[in-house]
């Protein structure tokens, strides 16, 4: 268990599980840029956090759900919490997390949206077996099923974001085809970057110098 002044934002697990050196460069060097891109993500967020509660038969829409969970150590928001109805008085939270652009190969989406969902399960003490993503790009919601690997996942990255944060370290770039998608390609300069490692190694190497 954390203590509430260890808590991290929720959506570092989300930079943790696409890359370990974006998470540092946002939550221990605090460098963030917008772009065109990251602006209409932003502005998506804050329209869908600024809707009123709904309710649709028997469906209830919470926007901008504040949560928090001092096992995992995180604090954040969701975007929008359904609640289902699955009786006179119970109520099956579903999370839904709104994405500017489309689904990824990766993981690091369903991890944010799986902590969403484990978050709220111990502030209200239920089982959450599934949520989803709106994609702005392709207009439609992913349905992710919160399974065992996914869980162990979200909790491996939780604590691979503590440690990373605590540590007050930056990790070395690594060149990839993820980094062509990521916000903070200039800042980071992967390719120049491990481009001065290497020609460091091959000095090394030849003149025999630490």
């Amino acid at each position: 268990m954390y203590d509430t002044d260890d808590l991290i934002q929720l959506s570092a697990l989300q930079h943790m599980a696409f890359c370990p050196r974006q998470c540092a460069l946002i939550h221990v060097e605090q460098t963030w840029t917008e772009s065109g891109l990251t602006a209409e993500g932003r502005i998506m967020h804050e329209r869908v956090h600024e809707e009123d509660r709904v309710s649709r038969g028997n469906v209830r829409i919470e926007s901008g759900v504040p949560l928090r969970s001092l096992r995992l150590g995180l604090i954040g928001k969701a975007d929008v919490v359904e609640f289902h109805r699955t009786s006179d008085e119970d109520w099956q939270p579903f999370p839904v997390e709104y994405k500017r652009g489309k689904p990824k190969m990766d993981h690091c989406d369903k991890v944010q949206l799986c902590a969403q969902a484990m978050c709220l399960e111990e502030m209200l003490n239920a089982h959450i077996p599934a949520g989803a993503i709106f994609y702005g790009q392709t207009r439609h919601r992913l349905d992710v099923v919160f399974d065992e690997a996914l869980r162990r996942e979200t909790e491996a990255a939780a604590k691979q974001a503590h440690a990373l944060i605590e540590s007050g370290c930056t990790p070395k770039p690594v060149y990839a085809k993820r980094c062509e998608r990521c916000s903070l390609k200039v800042e980071c300069l992967p390719k120049t970057m491990q481009k001065k490692r290497s020609v460091k190694t091959y000095l090394t190497r030849v003149t025999g110098e630490p």
